[in-house]
């Protein structure tokens, strides 16, 4: 193998795919890169067995080849070498790596020892959708799935399809995210596991370009620009979700989304001591929602904010478990709703109705 290729782009190749490769797995080439020559491009490429994600970049090619190098050095060699081209040449399982001030060997193994992914059969399904869309979505869901590997259905994110629409969501039992994302005609059922999207987001970075998404029963193929992404899908049945969310409130408030952030901030601070545990009045003679939380070596706290109210009641929630709902949202009213102490609350946009966040009450 003999070619070149720029820095820029190497780097950038490198920098999309390194994170996967696992230098804590029982195979070692898993700690690797492949790099690999396809026609005038380069491939480099990495996986942990459940992800694998590939880059293909321009290159120069003069002799075609292939090897696996550490993914780690070389990610931090290149992304250290000025810009300029670099010339990649291959004896035996030694890559040389030459730029104008820079000369060096990266020892090797040889691809024929690299895991691939499988290839998605022919009955695999293929449909495309927005970036800019698909990447909100993730963003406003991704966070709620469980990372508990006792329950692995809800370590994933839900793709699939709902009277006409396509639907994303996410839950780890205390609290739930869900994003309808606009019309499917696709019949779609598909349970990904959250690193996967977490990546898949990592490499989206500001792109707004389409991504043409096949799948088949096992597996899920992501496309966007000149990166592919491969995962397993998770097995089993995912909860049915849907008899959770409530569609009328004994009580609700709506309020700036902001003054709510800056309120349960506030009383995060003193609730530390409690698992982030804070107490939720909502009082309608009083316009106001307040918030309140006790350290009992620290002392309490209760701040307010001027709300519409419709009824009144109280609740207690984790407020990092609310921080982390109010901050998926991105309008500038929240509407807080729920039907009393062990009812689960529903935080929603009257200007979005497509995105809703529950969040599950804590006992007082």
């Amino acid at each position: 193998m003999k070619l070149q290729v720029t820095q820029e782009n190497l780097n950038h190749a490198l920098n999309s795919v390194a994170r996967v490769a696992n230098s804590r797995g029982t195979l070692p080439i898993l700690a690797n890169v492949l790099i690999k020559t396809s026609k005038n491009r380069l491939s480099i490429a990495a996986t942990n067995l459940d992800i694998a994600i590939t880059h293909y970049i321009g290159a120069k090619v003069g002799d075609e080849g292939s090897i696996t190098v550490p993914a780690r050095l070389m990610q931090d060699f290149v992304g250290s070498l000025p810009d300029g081209v670099i010339e990649l040449d291959l004896q035996d399982t030694k890559l040389n790596i030459t730029t104008k001030h820079y000369q060096s060997v990266v020892n090797g193994i040889v691809a024929d020892d690299f895991p691939v992914m499988p290839a998605i059969g022919e009955n695999g399904k293929s449909w495309k959708i927005g970036g800019g869309l698909f990447k909100k979505a993730l963003q406003q869901v991704v966070f709620a799935a469980s990372t508990d590997e006792t329950r692995p259905v809800l370590t994933g994110v839900l793709l699939q399809s709902l009277d006409g629409k396509l639907a994303m969501a996410a839950t780890d039992s205390y609290r739930l995210s869900e994003k309808q994302l606009g019309a499917h005609k696709q019949d779609t059922q598909l349970l990904i596991p959250a690193s996967a999207m977490q990546e898949l987001l990592r490499v989206l970075g500001d792109s707004e370009e389409e991504i043409k998404i096949t799948h088949d029963d096992q597996q899920a193929l992501f496309q966007v620009g000149d990166i592919e992404l491969v995962t397993r899908l998770l097995d089993g049945a995912y909860p049915d979700y849907h008899k959770l969310i409530p569609t009328k409130f004994s009580t609700t408030a709506t309020l700036k989304r902001a003054d709510l952030i800056n309120v349960t901030k506030v009383s995060s601070l003193f609730a530390r001591e409690s698992a982030g545990s804070v107490t939720i009045g909502i009082d309608e003679a009083g316009n106001q929602i307040s918030i309140r939380s006790v350290a009992s070596q620290l002392g309490e706290n209760t701040a307010t904010a001027t709300a519409k109210i419709k009824g009144s009641g109280s609740i207690t929630l984790n407020s990092r478990y609310l921080l982390d709902a109010l901050n998926a949202f991105g309008g500038e009213e929240i509407v807080f709703g729920f039907n009393g102490k062990l009812e689960p609350t529903l935080l929603s946009d009257p200007a979005a109705p497509e995105y809703h966040h529950i969040i599950m009450p804590l006992k007082s």
